[in-house]
Protein backbone atom coordinates (compact mmCIF):
# COMPACT_ATOMS: atom_id res chain seq x y z
CA UNK A 1 0.00 0.00 0.00
CA UNK A 2 1.59 3.18 -0.84
CA UNK A 3 -0.45 5.51 0.97
CA UNK A 4 -1.90 6.02 5.14
CA UNK A 5 -4.68 8.13 6.42
CA UNK A 6 -4.25 10.60 8.74
CA UNK A 7 -7.11 12.51 10.66
CA UNK A 8 -7.08 16.28 9.83
CA UNK A 9 -6.51 17.46 13.46
CA UNK A 10 -3.65 15.21 13.58
CA UNK A 11 -2.15 16.53 11.08
CA UNK A 12 -3.04 20.30 11.84
CA UNK A 13 -1.69 20.14 14.93
CA UNK A 14 1.99 18.28 13.53
CA UNK A 15 2.43 21.31 11.27
CA UNK A 16 1.40 23.78 13.78
CA UNK A 17 4.52 22.13 15.88
CA UNK A 18 6.65 22.78 12.56
CA UNK A 19 6.03 26.10 12.09
CA UNK A 20 6.45 27.01 15.64
CA UNK A 21 9.93 25.19 15.57
CA UNK A 22 11.07 27.64 12.98
CA UNK A 23 9.89 30.80 15.02
CA UNK A 24 6.41 31.56 13.86
CA UNK A 25 3.95 32.90 16.40
CA UNK A 26 1.06 30.91 17.20
CA UNK A 27 -1.46 33.13 15.73
CA UNK A 28 0.75 32.83 12.68
CA UNK A 29 2.08 29.18 12.64
CA UNK A 30 -2.25 28.41 12.86
CA UNK A 31 -2.69 30.35 9.51
CA UNK A 32 -0.04 28.84 7.78
CA UNK A 33 -0.80 25.66 8.77
CA UNK A 34 -4.71 26.19 7.79
CA UNK A 35 -3.81 27.67 4.26
CA UNK A 36 -1.18 24.80 3.72
CA UNK A 37 -3.55 21.55 4.45
CA UNK A 38 -6.68 23.51 3.14
CA UNK A 39 -5.09 22.13 -0.18
CA UNK A 40 -4.77 18.03 1.02
CA UNK A 41 -8.50 18.48 2.31
CA UNK A 42 -9.51 19.39 -1.52
CA UNK A 43 -7.22 17.21 -3.02
CA UNK A 44 -4.43 19.68 -4.58
CA UNK A 45 -2.00 16.87 -3.07
CA UNK A 46 0.90 18.79 -4.58
CA UNK A 47 0.78 21.79 -2.36
CA UNK A 48 -0.37 20.44 0.79
CA UNK A 49 2.13 19.05 3.20
CA UNK A 50 3.61 17.44 0.35
CA UNK A 51 5.70 20.81 0.51
CA UNK A 52 6.10 21.28 4.66
CA UNK A 53 9.80 20.30 4.61
CA UNK A 54 10.46 22.65 1.54
CA UNK A 55 9.38 25.77 3.69
CA UNK A 56 11.50 24.63 6.14
CA UNK A 57 14.59 24.27 4.22
CA UNK A 58 14.23 27.96 2.62
CA UNK A 59 14.08 29.18 6.41
CA UNK A 60 17.34 27.13 7.51
CA UNK A 61 18.68 28.94 4.37
CA UNK A 62 17.44 32.33 5.46
CA UNK A 63 15.27 32.94 2.67
CA UNK A 64 11.93 32.73 4.65
CA UNK A 65 11.78 35.19 7.73
CA UNK A 66 9.49 33.95 10.85
CA UNK A 67 8.59 36.86 11.82
CA UNK A 68 8.02 39.35 9.23
CA UNK A 69 6.95 42.80 9.61
CA UNK A 70 3.87 42.90 6.80
CA UNK A 71 2.97 46.21 5.96
CA UNK A 72 1.60 48.37 3.55
CA UNK A 73 3.63 50.32 1.56
CA UNK A 74 1.41 52.19 -1.04
CA UNK A 75 -1.85 52.41 -1.33
CA UNK A 76 -5.36 54.74 -2.65
CA UNK A 77 -9.20 54.02 -0.81
CA UNK A 78 -9.16 51.05 -3.18
CA UNK A 79 -5.32 49.88 -3.97
CA UNK A 80 -2.31 48.79 -2.03
CA UNK A 81 1.06 47.56 -2.13
CA UNK A 82 1.99 44.97 0.62
CA UNK A 83 5.18 44.17 1.09
CA UNK A 84 5.83 40.57 2.83
CA UNK A 85 9.04 41.11 4.55
CA UNK A 86 10.09 37.89 2.82
CA UNK A 87 8.10 36.17 5.15
CA UNK A 88 5.82 32.67 4.59
CA UNK A 89 3.80 33.24 1.78
CA UNK A 90 1.37 30.94 3.30
CA UNK A 91 0.98 34.14 5.74
CA UNK A 92 1.66 37.35 3.71
CA UNK A 93 -1.30 36.17 0.91
CA UNK A 94 -4.06 35.73 3.51
CA UNK A 95 -3.26 38.92 5.08
CA UNK A 96 -2.72 40.60 1.77
CA UNK A 97 -6.32 39.28 0.68
CA UNK A 98 -7.69 40.54 4.05
CA UNK A 99 -6.85 44.03 3.20
CA UNK A 100 -8.41 43.54 -0.37
CA UNK A 101 -11.55 42.87 1.00
CA UNK A 102 -11.72 45.38 3.94
CA UNK A 103 -11.33 48.09 0.90
CA UNK A 104 -13.73 46.33 -1.10
CA UNK A 105 -16.27 47.10 2.20
CA UNK A 106 -15.28 51.05 1.38
CA UNK A 107 -15.15 51.50 -1.96
CA UNK A 108 -16.48 48.43 -3.81
CA UNK A 109 -13.57 46.57 -5.02
CA UNK A 110 -10.52 45.72 -3.55
CA UNK A 111 -7.06 45.33 -5.01
CA UNK A 112 -3.78 44.39 -3.80
CA UNK A 113 -0.17 43.37 -4.94
CA UNK A 114 2.66 41.78 -2.96
CA UNK A 115 5.97 41.80 -2.68
CA UNK A 116 8.82 40.11 -1.12
CA UNK A 117 6.79 37.04 -0.43
CA UNK A 118 7.11 33.53 -0.58
CA UNK A 119 5.34 30.38 -2.41
CA UNK A 120 1.58 31.00 -1.03
CA UNK A 121 -0.26 27.41 -0.85
CA UNK A 122 -2.72 27.11 -2.90
CA UNK A 123 -4.33 30.14 -4.91
CA UNK A 124 -7.49 28.83 -4.20
CA UNK A 125 -7.94 29.36 -0.64
CA UNK A 126 -6.65 33.19 -0.85
CA UNK A 127 -9.86 33.48 -3.32
CA UNK A 128 -12.43 31.56 -1.83
CA UNK A 129 -11.49 34.00 1.92
CA UNK A 130 -14.18 36.66 -0.32
CA UNK A 131 -17.27 33.77 -0.15
CA UNK A 132 -17.01 34.58 3.73
CA UNK A 133 -17.94 38.11 2.69
CA UNK A 134 -20.43 37.80 -0.02
CA UNK A 135 -17.44 38.80 -2.72
CA UNK A 136 -16.45 37.67 -5.29
CA UNK A 137 -12.70 37.03 -4.88
CA UNK A 138 -9.76 36.77 -7.32
CA UNK A 139 -5.77 35.33 -6.51
CA UNK A 140 -2.96 34.97 -8.43
CA UNK A 141 0.99 34.06 -7.98
CA UNK A 142 4.04 34.14 -9.76
CA UNK A 143 6.54 31.42 -9.41
CA UNK A 144 9.85 30.06 -10.34
CA UNK A 145 10.76 29.73 -13.58
CA UNK A 146 10.10 26.49 -14.90
CA UNK A 147 8.08 26.91 -17.68
CA UNK A 148 9.45 27.83 -21.72
CA UNK A 149 7.21 30.24 -23.39
CA UNK A 150 5.65 28.70 -26.81
CA UNK A 151 8.61 28.23 -28.67
CA UNK A 152 11.40 28.76 -26.32
CA UNK A 153 13.78 27.03 -24.72
CA UNK A 154 14.45 29.13 -22.07
CA UNK A 155 12.98 28.95 -18.38
CA UNK A 156 11.30 32.11 -17.98
CA UNK A 157 7.82 31.68 -16.66
CA UNK A 158 6.38 29.94 -13.35
CA UNK A 159 3.23 27.76 -13.31
CA UNK A 160 1.80 30.94 -12.23
CA UNK A 161 -2.04 29.96 -10.73
CA UNK A 162 -5.71 32.02 -11.03
CA UNK A 163 -8.26 31.09 -8.86
CA UNK A 164 -11.63 33.03 -9.25
CA UNK A 165 -14.65 32.28 -6.76
CA UNK A 166 -18.00 33.36 -6.91
CA UNK A 167 -20.67 33.20 -4.34
CA UNK A 168 -23.99 31.54 -5.51
CA UNK A 169 -27.54 31.50 -3.33
CA UNK A 170 -28.77 28.10 -3.32
CA UNK A 171 -25.44 26.40 -5.08
CA UNK A 172 -22.30 26.05 -4.22
CA UNK A 173 -20.07 28.81 -5.08
CA UNK A 174 -18.04 29.01 -8.96
CA UNK A 175 -14.43 28.17 -7.58
CA UNK A 176 -11.97 27.93 -10.15
CA UNK A 177 -8.26 27.40 -9.14
CA UNK A 178 -5.85 26.38 -12.20
CA UNK A 179 -2.32 26.87 -13.25
CA UNK A 180 -1.33 28.40 -16.66
CA UNK A 181 0.92 25.32 -17.63
CA UNK A 182 -0.68 22.26 -18.44
CA UNK A 183 0.34 20.73 -15.25
CA UNK A 184 1.84 22.31 -11.76
CA UNK A 185 5.26 20.95 -11.04
CA UNK A 186 3.57 19.56 -8.16
CA UNK A 187 2.27 16.97 -10.62
CA UNK A 188 5.68 16.13 -11.44
CA UNK A 189 6.77 15.62 -8.00
CA UNK A 190 3.60 12.99 -7.06
CA UNK A 191 4.70 11.32 -10.26
CA UNK A 192 8.16 11.00 -9.14
CA UNK A 193 7.43 9.63 -5.99
CA UNK A 194 5.43 7.07 -7.45
CA UNK A 195 7.69 6.21 -10.66
CA UNK A 196 5.07 7.03 -13.71
CA UNK A 197 5.90 8.67 -16.68
CA UNK A 198 4.67 12.12 -17.40
CA UNK A 199 2.08 12.38 -20.44
CA UNK A 200 2.60 14.11 -23.46
CA UNK A 201 2.16 17.89 -23.53
CA UNK A 202 3.25 18.42 -20.08
CA UNK A 203 6.90 18.96 -20.28
CA UNK A 204 9.86 19.41 -22.98
CA UNK A 205 13.48 18.19 -23.00
CA UNK A 206 16.22 20.77 -23.22
CA UNK A 207 16.20 20.63 -26.94
CA UNK A 208 12.30 21.42 -27.01
CA UNK A 209 11.63 17.92 -27.26
CA UNK A 210 8.67 16.18 -26.81
CA UNK A 211 9.32 14.45 -22.88
CA UNK A 212 7.72 11.91 -20.49
CA UNK A 213 9.88 11.62 -18.33
CA UNK A 214 9.31 13.61 -14.96
CA UNK A 215 12.75 14.33 -14.00
CA UNK A 216 13.04 16.27 -17.14
CA UNK A 217 13.48 19.84 -15.55
CA UNK A 218 16.76 18.27 -13.25
CA UNK A 219 18.29 18.18 -17.00
CA UNK A 220 17.61 21.53 -18.44
CA UNK A 221 14.20 20.50 -19.69
CA UNK A 222 10.84 22.89 -19.17
CA UNK A 223 7.29 23.01 -18.35
CA UNK A 224 4.89 23.40 -20.81
CA UNK A 225 2.26 26.10 -20.92
CA UNK A 226 -1.59 25.48 -20.86
CA UNK A 227 -1.87 23.86 -24.38
CA UNK A 228 1.15 21.78 -24.43
CA UNK A 229 2.23 23.07 -27.84
CA UNK A 230 0.76 25.80 -30.45
CA UNK A 231 -1.62 23.66 -32.50
CA UNK A 232 -2.99 22.96 -29.26
CA UNK A 233 -3.01 26.71 -27.58
CA UNK A 234 -0.26 27.13 -25.62
CA UNK A 235 0.62 30.23 -27.01
CA UNK A 236 -2.64 31.33 -25.14
CA UNK A 237 -1.20 29.47 -21.80
CA UNK A 238 2.13 31.74 -22.29
CA UNK A 239 -0.85 34.67 -22.33
CA UNK A 240 -2.35 33.77 -19.10
CA UNK A 241 1.29 33.08 -17.50
CA UNK A 242 1.94 36.34 -18.77
CA UNK A 243 -0.57 38.16 -17.17
CA UNK A 244 -0.18 36.59 -13.49
CA UNK A 245 3.61 37.59 -13.96
CA UNK A 246 2.77 41.25 -14.66
CA UNK A 247 0.29 41.55 -12.42
CA UNK A 248 2.02 39.80 -9.50
CA UNK A 249 5.63 41.36 -9.90
CA UNK A 250 6.02 43.82 -12.29
CA UNK A 251 2.81 45.53 -10.87
CA UNK A 252 4.07 44.92 -7.29
CA UNK A 253 7.96 45.25 -7.47
CA UNK A 254 8.65 41.73 -6.69
CA UNK A 255 10.70 39.68 -9.17
CA UNK A 256 9.41 38.35 -12.49
CA UNK A 257 10.25 35.98 -14.92
CA UNK A 258 13.38 33.97 -14.98
CA UNK A 259 14.29 36.61 -11.84
CA UNK A 260 11.73 34.93 -9.75
CA UNK A 261 13.53 32.68 -6.26
CA UNK A 262 13.26 28.91 -6.63
CA UNK A 263 11.15 26.90 -4.39
CA UNK A 264 14.27 24.49 -3.71
CA UNK A 265 16.34 25.55 -1.19
CA UNK A 266 19.29 24.02 -3.16
CA UNK A 267 19.29 26.28 -6.01
CA UNK A 268 20.99 30.21 -5.88
CA UNK A 269 19.19 32.86 -5.88
CA UNK A 270 19.15 34.27 -9.19
CA UNK A 271 21.79 37.33 -9.68
CA UNK A 272 20.91 40.92 -9.82
CA UNK A 273 17.46 40.27 -8.98
CA UNK A 274 15.09 43.18 -10.75
CA UNK A 275 12.55 43.15 -7.82
CA UNK A 276 11.94 41.88 -4.13
CA UNK A 277 11.05 38.37 -3.35
CA UNK A 278 7.77 36.23 -5.04
CA UNK A 279 4.81 38.75 -5.96
CA UNK A 280 1.28 37.89 -5.64
CA UNK A 281 -2.26 39.53 -6.43
CA UNK A 282 -5.73 39.71 -5.24
CA UNK A 283 -8.72 41.26 -6.10
CA UNK A 284 -12.06 41.28 -4.13
CA UNK A 285 -15.19 42.47 -5.84
CA UNK A 286 -18.69 43.63 -3.65
CA UNK A 287 -21.52 41.91 -5.56
CA UNK A 288 -23.45 45.01 -4.48
CA UNK A 289 -21.13 47.33 -6.23
CA UNK A 290 -22.12 46.35 -9.52
CA UNK A 291 -26.13 44.88 -8.88
CA UNK A 292 -28.07 43.56 -5.75
CA UNK A 293 -26.49 41.09 -4.39
CA UNK A 294 -29.61 38.77 -4.49
CA UNK A 295 -30.99 39.55 -8.24
CA UNK A 296 -27.12 38.18 -8.75
CA UNK A 297 -26.58 35.36 -6.77
CA UNK A 298 -30.00 33.83 -8.05
CA UNK A 299 -28.91 34.02 -11.51
CA UNK A 300 -25.69 32.47 -10.28
CA UNK A 301 -27.92 29.45 -9.35
CA UNK A 302 -29.61 29.60 -12.62
CA UNK A 303 -25.97 29.77 -14.33
CA UNK A 304 -24.84 26.99 -12.07
CA UNK A 305 -27.85 24.59 -13.24
CA UNK A 306 -27.87 25.19 -16.65
CA UNK A 307 -24.33 24.28 -17.21
CA UNK A 308 -24.37 21.28 -14.50
CA UNK A 309 -27.96 19.86 -16.12
CA UNK A 310 -26.48 20.15 -19.71
CA UNK A 311 -26.49 17.02 -21.90
CA UNK A 312 -23.05 15.49 -21.19
CA UNK A 313 -20.92 13.15 -23.25
CA UNK A 314 -22.05 8.84 -22.48
CA UNK A 315 -20.61 8.14 -18.76
CA UNK A 316 -19.28 11.79 -18.22
CA UNK A 317 -20.45 14.94 -15.87
CA UNK A 318 -20.75 18.37 -16.69
CA UNK A 319 -18.79 19.34 -13.36
CA UNK A 320 -18.73 23.08 -12.03
CA UNK A 321 -15.27 24.44 -11.53
CA UNK A 322 -14.91 23.57 -7.50
CA UNK A 323 -17.17 20.63 -7.29
CA UNK A 324 -14.46 18.01 -7.79
CA UNK A 325 -12.35 20.24 -4.93
CA UNK A 326 -15.99 20.44 -2.39
CA UNK A 327 -16.46 16.42 -2.70
CA UNK A 328 -12.82 15.73 -1.87
CA UNK A 329 -12.74 18.20 1.02
CA UNK A 330 -15.77 16.29 2.29
CA UNK A 331 -14.86 13.08 1.72
CA UNK A 332 -11.50 13.73 3.51
CA UNK A 333 -12.66 15.35 6.36
CA UNK A 334 -14.64 12.89 7.29
CA UNK A 335 -12.56 9.62 6.47
CA UNK A 336 -9.04 11.57 6.78
CA UNK A 337 -6.62 12.78 4.41
CA UNK A 338 -4.15 9.77 2.79
CA UNK A 339 -0.38 10.40 2.40
CA UNK A 340 1.94 8.96 0.19
CA UNK A 341 4.63 6.78 1.95
CA UNK A 342 7.88 8.91 0.82
CA UNK A 343 5.83 12.11 2.18
CA UNK A 344 4.87 10.86 5.11
CA UNK A 345 8.49 9.27 5.73
CA UNK A 346 9.55 12.68 5.11
CA UNK A 347 7.42 14.02 7.95
CA UNK A 348 8.95 11.72 10.00
CA UNK A 349 11.87 12.86 9.39
CA UNK A 350 10.81 16.58 9.95
CA UNK A 351 9.48 15.31 13.41
CA UNK A 352 13.24 14.08 14.42
CA UNK A 353 14.78 17.13 13.62
CA UNK A 354 12.78 19.49 15.70
CA UNK A 355 12.36 16.49 18.38
CA UNK A 356 8.83 16.25 18.21
CA UNK A 357 6.35 13.63 18.33
CA UNK A 358 4.84 12.41 14.97
CA UNK A 359 1.26 11.31 14.16
CA UNK A 360 1.88 8.61 12.10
Amino acid sequence: MNESLITYSSLNGFCVAIFRKIGCSEQDALLATKVLISADARGVDSHGVARLSGYVRLWESNRINAKPNIRIVHETPSTAVVDGDGGLGLVVAPQAMEIAIRKAEVAGTGWVAVRNSNHYGIAGYHAMMALEKDMIGISMTNASPLVAPTFSLDRLLGTNPIAVAVPADKQPPFVADFATTTAANGKLEILQRVGKEAPEGWIQDAKGDVSTNPHELKDGGALLPLGGDRDHGSHKGYCLGSVVDIFSAVLSGANYGPWVPPFVAFLPLPENPVGQGIGHFFGAMRIDAFRPADEFKAHMDNWITTFRNSRSIEGEKVLIPGDPERWMEEERMANGIPLQIKVKEDLIQLAAKFGLQHPF
